[in-house]
């Protein structure tokens, strides 16, 4: 069976759906598409007609591109009022050959987690910090392992079911069904973990429109985030409110002129917009640089005093990502805060942009779920695999097509 997951990541100022393929441990990307939201604020839902009309047109353009109907995805969830908490779970190997199954591996994790989550609270995350085989082998996976008791430690992370629940509604009103819900914070983690960062403490920052997600890792586990209210729409009201321009020409100026850092900006590069009095301004980089330089100097500075409420523990290593850090020059104005952070870009092609960052990670995410359960998933059954693969598939050449001409020039000569 083929793995094809798809995920769902929900901004103020945009929604984005991916659907990838893992084949051979990488990732490969079948179709990425976003939407302008309508109806959401800040990860949740104040509108939900609104809502429900941009989550239809986000999963229209997915299947234009894919070619199949999409009713299957991991939604990321607002992090408001995470908690994380250390628990413990068991499963006895009760089959004759007494060889871990990831059936155990599930029934361990849920143990861990049965009567000890509240009514009014939701698991976006059961994230195993170690396995121990009979009370004394100490493994990160006991899958086909000879042992007679498994012991799981696990952390457990939850939200307050109104970060989910409406969500959940609106795509059931569409014809989805949410196979998983986790948090941001963990999809940005896993599009950037390696072997170096799963063994320290680190910290990722995701910078989004609205909002500023900061989240502290433990040797791959989310151990704490915090949402800071200020995003890039920050920036916007900036330039819009000093030049007096609207939204869309502030927007531009942002992402065609200005730089993130003034250092490298030139005084004599500039544009002329329309005020919103109807007078002509002239604004050049330096003056536009300027601006916005304040405003991410006072958003990575909080993200930084962020980081030291949320871990008393050494930091080894600080990853920045998000649709902001998109920006000319954003790499410059992060070392300059951070020394030694890291910009977090999206490599996969197809999904080349920052603002993609949790999506794609979330992909990651959920199937390494799959590999420890060592269960197989797809949002698509057989038939439709075959149908995406082009099997059956018959190629329709008309005389009048470029391609029948073609074929009839190369045959008839």
């Amino acid at each position: 069976m083929r793995k094809i997951i798809a995920s769902l990541d929900i901004g103020s100022y945009t929604i984005k759906l991916v659907v990838g393929e893992i084949m051979r441990n990488k990732l490969n990307i079948l179709a990425c598409v976003d939407t302008p939201s309508r109806g959401i604020k800040k990860g949740f839902v104040v509108n939900p007609e609104s809502a429900i009309e941009a989550l239809s047109d986000v999963f229209k353009k997915g299947e234009e591109q894919i070619g199949l109907k999409i009713t299957k995805v991991i939604v990321s969830c607002p992090t408001n009022d995470l908690e994380c908490f250390l628990s413990e779970g068991y499963a006895s190997i009760t089959n004759e050959e007494h060889i871990v199954t990831g059936a155990d591996i599930i029934k361990s994790m849920q143990t861990a987690v049965c009567n000890k989550v509240m009514d009014n609270r939701e698991i976006v995350g059961l994230l195993p910090t170690k396995f121990l085989i009979d009370d004394s082998s100490v493994t990160n996976n006991p899958l086909h392992m000879h042992a007679e008791k498994l012991k799981v430690k696990v952390v457990v992370a939850t939200v307050p079911k109104k970060n989910v629940n409406s969500i959940i509604k609106c795509l059931e009103k569409i014809g989805v069904t949410v196979v998983d819900v986790t948090v941001g914070p963990i999809g940005d983690y896993y599009e950037f973990k390696n072997s170096k960062n799963s063994e320290e403490v680190g910290a990722v920052i995701n910078i989004g429109a609205s909002k500023t997600t900061v989240a502290i890792f433990n040797k791959g586990i989310l151990t704490g985030s915090e949402a800071i209210d200020m995003g890039g729409e920050a920036i916007d009201y900036d330039l819009g409110y000093v030049y007096k321009i609207s939204r869309n020409d502030a927007l531009y100026l942002k992402e065609s002129i200005a730089l993130a850092n003034k250092t490298n900006a030139q005084p004599n590069e500039s544009v002329i917009l329309e005020n919103k009095n109807g007078d002509k301004i002239k604004i050049n980089q330096y003056d536009a640089s300027e601006i916005v330089m304040g405003r991410l100097e006072e958003l990575l500075n909080l993200a930084k005093k962020q980081i030291n409420l949320l871990t008393k523990k050494e930091i080894s290593y600080i990853i920045v990502t998000g649709g902001v850090t998109e920006m000319a020059d954003f790499k410059s104005i992060m070392d300059y805060i951070f020394k030694d952070a890291t910009l977090g870009v999206v490599t996969e092609i197809g999904a080349r942009h920052n603002k993609y960052a949790t999506g794609v990670g979330l992909i990651k995410y959920y199937d390494s779920r799959l590999k420890l359960r060592n269960r197989d998933f797809s949002i698509f059954n057989i038939d439709e695999q075959e149908e995406l693969s082009g099997i059956h598939k018959k190629v329709n050449i008309s005389d009048d097509s470029l391609l029948g001409k073609l074929f009839g020039y190369f045959f008839d000569n």
